[in-house]
């Protein structure tokens, strides 16, 4: 019988090459938590001076993520141009923006410049995901696309404590608080140079010389186009309607809306996780430094669900990881005066068990789809979930001032709920499958079952 021939990107060993590719690509989500938490610091000193209300704090809370919203359909055009070219354009695009937060006067001005800096945020997460989903090994690919979602967390740990030190500088020191996000930036831009082009995008466009160059400059000279054939059923075109066909559009569903039950509480506690723990009368006087505690909670909640993705499965980790987020923002919303540790221990299984989702919202998305729209499905589906996130951070500091923190949080309860029933319904199982197989439509699939 034939040995079947060892697919050399599929099963390549993990490499110098990946993990680098890992950490540059992790630089999105790293400023995305940074950005989106840094602000919450900032807003002490901002709301004084810039004379605003309950309204403008929240439209200036949520400004990043109407930008990341907007930056989400960025996925189209990744896909018909390519990864590698906007994958050191957005981040210029940042590194100008951050800096011109230092002058603004009104907060008209600081809601457009942090609009730019979600959408450039915003137009990352296809472009990098996207190409690192394209050259991980399947067996690690959980692993690799998880690690960015850690280094969201580490941005936002980081940027409350330098915003938290920060502050001592003077009356106007939320301006260069807001500026700080430029340093990694450059930093990243510096290390993505150089990075190769997607050698399955240059394959869906035909650009077959490209590909095999790429290939062989990663993986040696035994790779061949082979080890990246198109799956079946792949078109080769690149559309928002094929989200939208029979046999994606469950998974689009499926994406965008456990996506979007997941972030919209939590970017609401993360934006004004000051004002949250002060109402839970927590680390008075340096909110920074707990609420950096809280999202230092979000990061070790991320490790476990890394390593239980292949080992429990996609569709298990996510129902399981909901269930118990439900449960610990359930109990923030019904004891907002209750003892400390009742309170600590919601904190911390809202965290804890956020680690499923959190590992999964790029990693469904660069696995459900095929090459020619996967950076289009990363950026709609995050679309979608930024339409959620936005609201909900618009909504939360109104909630605090209008209703108290515990109706607040019981409002946050019912929509992790909602995320947990469209995980038991809709969630499909894609673990240890190569990436073509992974990305197949349905109908495909059931076409190549043998009869029984």
């Amino acid at each position: 019988m034939k040995r079947k021939r060892k697919n050399i990107v599929d099963d390549a060993e993990f490499s110098g090459f990946h993990a680098r590719l890992t950490v540059y690509s992790s630089g999105g989500p790293f400023l995305d938590g940074y950005i989106l938490s840094i602000i919450a610091i900032a807003l002490i000193q901002i709301r004084p001076q810039l004379h605003l209300n309950t309204t403008w704090s929240g439209l200036i809370g949520a400004s990043a993520l109407i930008g990341i919203f907007i930056g989400g359909f960025m996925g189209y055009v990744t896909d018909k141009f390519g990864r590698q070219l906007m994958y050191t354009i957005d981040f210029i695009v940042l590194i100008v923006a951050s800096i011109l937060q230092v002058w603004v006067q009104t907060g008209w001005e600081l809601f457009i410049i942090r609009l730019i800096l979600g959408i450039s945020v915003g137009a990352d997460y296809p472009i990098a995901t996207s190409l690192l989903a394209e050259f991980s090994p399947k067996k690690q690919r959980g692993l690799m696309l998880g690690v960015t979602l850690i280094a969201y967390y580490i941005g936002s740990t980081v940027a409350y404590i330098v915003g938290q030190v920060m502050l001592n500088i003077g009356p106007n020191a939320w301006r260069w608080i807001l500026a700080s996000s430029a340093i990694p930036a450059v930093i990243l831009v510096l290390l993505r140079m150089g990075t190769p082009e997607s050698p399955r995008w240059l394959l869906q466009k035909g650009r077959k010389t490209e590909a095999e160059k790429v290939l062989k400059q990663v993986y040696g000279p035994t790779a061949s186009l082979q080890d990246i054939v198109m799956p079946d059923g792949s078109t080769g075109k690149t559309s928002y309607f094929t989200l939208f066909m029979p046999g994606y559009l469950k998974r689009t569903l499926y994406v965008g809306l456990f996506y979007m039950a997941a972030v919209a509480p939590l970017f609401a506690m993360l934006t004004f996780g000051p004002e949250m723990l002060a109402s839970y009368h927590l680390f008075e006087g340096a909110s920074g430094y707990g609420a950096a505690i809280i999202s230092a909670l979000f990061l070790i909640g991320c490790i476990p669900a890394l390593f239980l993705v292949n080992r429990m499965g996609r569709r298990m980790l996510i129902i399981v990881s909901f269930t118990g987020m439900t449960v610990g923002v359930l109990i923030l919303g019904l004891f907002p005066h209750g003892p400390l540790a009742m309170i600590f221990v919601g904190f911390v299984l809202y965290a804890i068990f956020s680690g499923g989702p959190n590992v999964m919202e790029w990693l469904a998305p660069n696995e459900l789809f095929p090459t020619e729209v996967r950076g289009t499905a990363v950026g709609i589906t995050t679309c979608i979930s930024r339409f959620g996130a936005v609201i909900g951070t618009y909504l939360f500091p109104w909630g605090l001032e209008n209703f108290g923190i515990g109706p607040t949080m019981l409002v946050a309860a019912a929509v992790t709920f909602g995320g947990l029933i469209v995980c038991v319904l809709l969630a499909p199982e894609t673990t240890n499958k190569t990436l073509n197989a992974a990305s197949q439509p349905e109908s495909v699939s059931r076409r190549k079952s043998p009869a029984p």
